[in-house]
């Protein structure tokens, strides 16, 4: 059964992009171990607003474990101690009764911050803007069964497919390497038939512009796959390489 707990609260504020940020102290009482970790900063947030300051500022939008925005690094980790969530889905019965949580925004140079604990995560919509999508015209709604595709192939591109572009694997890595995100999004297309007319030229150009947006580059640490929230395989990255490798032999 749920109970209730006091906790601490040590929230990085940030008033800009160019403005120094520090942690902020505060302290909440009687939370219900059934609220979500986002619906308790809501009762931050009023308890702020109550005291004629001003709000924590977060991302969030569906609250379903399926948009991505709920970007938090709590107690140093992307989305919390929990694993295979989001902070949405987070809830405050992993938190005992006296415990300091320490939240942050993400950490990456591709990813800055606007304020508070909001990031800028439009790097990674550069980056399906310059090859993540497939341009052929293929008319009207084909039958289903029309292209057959192997089980298992079906199977990866739709593991692949899960990564919803949260920014967790960036946040989680050293080196802020963006490789397991493009890695899966150029694996969801590379392994279906649809995606192959455009293989080469999808994986130079978006493993181009992740490098031009600054993210860092992969040294096999797996910290992106043990913080994804949807638990995407680093044999994404394996795959993105050899994708990689035959695109600049072809040329």
């Amino acid at each position: 059964m749920d109970k209730n707990i006091n906790i601490t609260l040590k929230v990085w504020r940030q008033r800009g992009p160019k403005e120094k940020g520090a942690f902020e102290t505060y302290q909440l009482k009687d939370i219900s171990q059934g609220t979500s970790f986002l619906e308790m900063l809501d009762i931050l947030n009023e308890q702020l607003v109550n005291e004629g300051k001003e709000p924590v500022v977060f991302d969030h939008d569906c609250r379903e474990g399926i948009c991505g925005m709920c970007s938090l690094y709590i107690d140093g980790h992307p989305h919390g101690p929990d694993t295979e969530i989001t902070t949405c889905q987070l809830h405050m019965r992993k938190f005992d009764d006296g415990a300091t949580i320490t939240i942050e925004p993400w950490r990456s140079a591709g990813f800055p911050v606007i304020r508070d604990l909001m990031v800028d995560r439009y790097a990674y919509d550069k980056i399906i803007q310059a090859g993540g999508f497939v341009s052929i015209n293929t008319g009207g709604i084909p039958d289903a069964n029309a292209i057959p595709i192997p089980k298992k192939d079906a199977d990866l591109a739709m593991d692949a497919a899960a990564c919803i572009g949260c920014g967790a694997c960036a946040a989680a890595c050293k080196n802020g390497s963006a490789m397991l995100f493009v890695s899966a999004k150029v694996s969801q297309l590379a392994l279906l038939p649809q995606g192959r007319v455009e293989a080469a030229r999808r994986a130079k150009a978006m493993v181009s512009k992740m490098d031009e947006l600054g993210f860092g580059n992969c040294t096999n640490t797996r910290a992106c796959e043990a913080e994804c929230p949807k638990a995407v395989s680093i044999s994404n990255i394996a795959r993105l390489n050899r994708e990689f490798i035959k695109a600049k032999l072809q040329d």
